[in-house]
This record gives C-alpha cells, sequence and structure tokens, in this order.
C-alpha cells in the first residue's frame, strides 16, 4: 500500500475509540448507563428538552463493554481500511462521520416516537454508514470491488441487520440509518469508475 493510501483515518477512529473507552474503563463503569449519560452518551430527552446535541456525536466514541467495543473496532477496522484507499482520507472522514450523525438522528426519532428512551452509545452507526458506502462502491464497479463481490457484502450486511434485530439491547435504528446515511454520502462523493470488461470473444489483439 502506499504511504498515501495509508487509511490514518481508519486508524485515526480506532485509537480515539479505544483511547475514550480505557480513559473511562479507568475512572467508572462503562456499563453502568448513568456513568455513560454523565460523559456524552445519547439520552433523546437531553438532547430535546436540554439542546446538549453535542451528544449526537460525542455518543459515537462511546462503548459500554470491552466486547461491545471490541465487535466495532475490528469491523472498523476490515470495512475502514478497505473503504479509505479507494475514497481518501476526507471523503472517508465525511462519510463516517454523516453516516454515525445519521444513524443517531434516526435513533433519536425513533426514541421519541416510542417513548422508548435508552441510553445509547457506539461506532456501529458509523460502521454500518462505511457499509453502505462499499454496497455502492461496488454498484459503480459493477458488482465487485476488490475481493468484495456483491453478494459476500449482500450476505455480510444482512448478516448484521439479522444478528442486530435478534439481540437484546442494540439500537437498530442507529445501523439501519447509518447504512443509509453511507449509502447516500458514497453518491455523493465517490465518483472514481472501473470500465467493464468487453467479453474476450469480443475483443481482438495482435502481438
Amino acid at each position: 500500500m502506499n504511504q498515501s493510501k495509508k487509511p490514518v483515518c481508519t486508524i485515526g477512529f480506532i485509537v480515539i475509540n479505544v483511547i475514550v473507552f480505557l480513559g473511562l474503563s479507568f475512572i467508572g463503569m462503562t456499563e453502568d448507563a448513568e456513568f455513560m449519560l454523565h460523559h456524552g452518551a445519547m439520552y433523546a430527552p437531553y438532547v430535546v428538552e436540554g439542546h446538549e446535541y453535542y451528544r449526537l456525536i460525542t455518543c459515537m466514541f462511546l462503548h459500554f463493554d470491552a466486547g461491545h467495543i471490541m465487535n466495532n473496532m475490528i469491523m472498523l477496522g476490515a470495512l475502514g481500511w478497505t473503504l479509505e484507499g479507494e475514497t481518501g482520507h476526507i471523503k472517508f472522514f465525511l462519510i463516517y462521520m454523516v453516516s454515525g450523525l445519521a444513524g443517531n438522528l434516526l435513533s433519536l426519532a425513533a426514541s421519541l416516537s416510542s417513548w422508548d428512551m435508552a441510553v445509547s452509545a457506539g461506532a456501529s452507526g458509523a460502521v454500518f454508514g462505511i457499509m453502505g458506502a462499499i454496497i455502492y462502491v461496488v454498484i459503480r464497479n459493477h458488482g465487485s470491488f476488490g475481493r468484495i463481490s456483491g453478494k459476500g457484502l449482500a450476505f455480510m450486511v444482512g448478516l448484521s441487520l439479522y444478528y442486530g434485530f435478534a439481540s437484546e439491547g442494540v439500537d437498530n435504528f442507529a445501523h439501519v440509518g447509518g447504512l443509509i446515511g453511507g449509502f447516500f454520502m458514497a453518491v455523493l462523493l465517490y465518483h472514481k469508475r472501473i470500465p467493464r470488461r468487453q467479453n474476450a470473444k469480443n475483443t481482438f489483439g495482435r502481438m
């Protein structure tokens, strides 16, 4: 990989998330909702009534336990490494942040409509945004992108969504919102296209 293509944003996001998690784990219990709320987790009444809109961003860098952050960072590393090398650092940064924000806004709207006022945090909305962006990249590149095929990606996304809906305590609206946000951010930002190869029987060459 070229020096300019190193996924500095992906690495940076992972480092920030890990440092925040370790720091909070050192001073308190990250599994305690009240503790996490005090340190920037999202809670609909605080955002809407208290006008604490910063929580829509800060909650993206908070995680409740080791398993929570490990799962998100593994996915971020694997998917972010692939996407950032294709889009570049600035576009990847925008896709990640806007996707996470879109996921949190949909989660906020769902909480307000159902009155399910849970304390939420995690990078999964942004991670699903990377998935959504890769879906568009695969479409633009005629069904494949590097080692990623359209069918393989569809299976991964479907499995991830199924796991979320089948598990308790998972903010699925953040996942769906992030996925949609990432897709549309890629539509806006990604314009590179690999030409479709011609069929071999219609191609002639002389040496």
